[in-house]
């Protein structure tokens, strides 16, 4: 990072979240503005929005993931323009909506949601090709939830070869 963009970069504060839609939104609501391992924070968050989304049946729940994606992306966007930083740390609403999604296809048991949460997060970290390529070479909101989506899609795959294998019930 340049040094003029280091001087632009800032952290975020609850004052002006509050008061920012965007950043409501980008930031989970103020999961992104937690201290530590705000990534993990907006990955629980998750959890929260995949219990509320269920409360409407499948074709209602696809749309609203479609909208909350597009929703995201622009939050995204403008935050990355207020903090000065592209995917800076504290938006996790990327994390937020793909936990989501990993629940969707995750065992409703209690080891079926702990894999399906460490292997999210193993995957959002770790971030092998392609999820790599799409975090270092996309630009804009939509690219700052898209690599998330794709650690989501690994995720996926490996719990549902977990539950083929029989080392996770359905």
């Amino acid at each position: 990072m340049s040094a003029l963009a280091a001087a632009e970069r800032r952290s975020p504060n609850f004052a002006e979240m509050a008061r920012s839609p965007h950043q409501l939104v980008a930031l989970s609501l103020g999961l992104g503005l937690a201290p530590k391992a705000p990534g993990t924070f907006g990955a629980l968050g998750g959890f929260v929005l995949f219990g509320a989304l269920h409360l409407v049946g499948l074709p209602i729940r696809i749309a609203l993931y479609l909208a909350l994606v597009a929703l995201g992306s622009w939050a995204a966007e403008r935050t990355g323009e207020d903090l000065g930083e592209h995917d800076h740390g504290a938006i996790v609403f990327d994390e937020t909506i793909a936990m989501a999604l990993t629940l969707e296809f995750a065992p409703s048991t209690t080891l079926g949601w702990i894999a399906a949460f460490a292997l999210f997060r193993l995957f959002d970290i770790w971030k092998p090709w392609p999820i790599r390529l799409a975090d270092e070479q996309g630009h804009g909101g939509f690219f700052v939830i898209f690599d998330d989506l794709l650690a989501a899609v690994y995720a996926i795959a490996c719990l549902e070869a977990a539950v083929a294998l029989g080392l996770l019930s359905p």
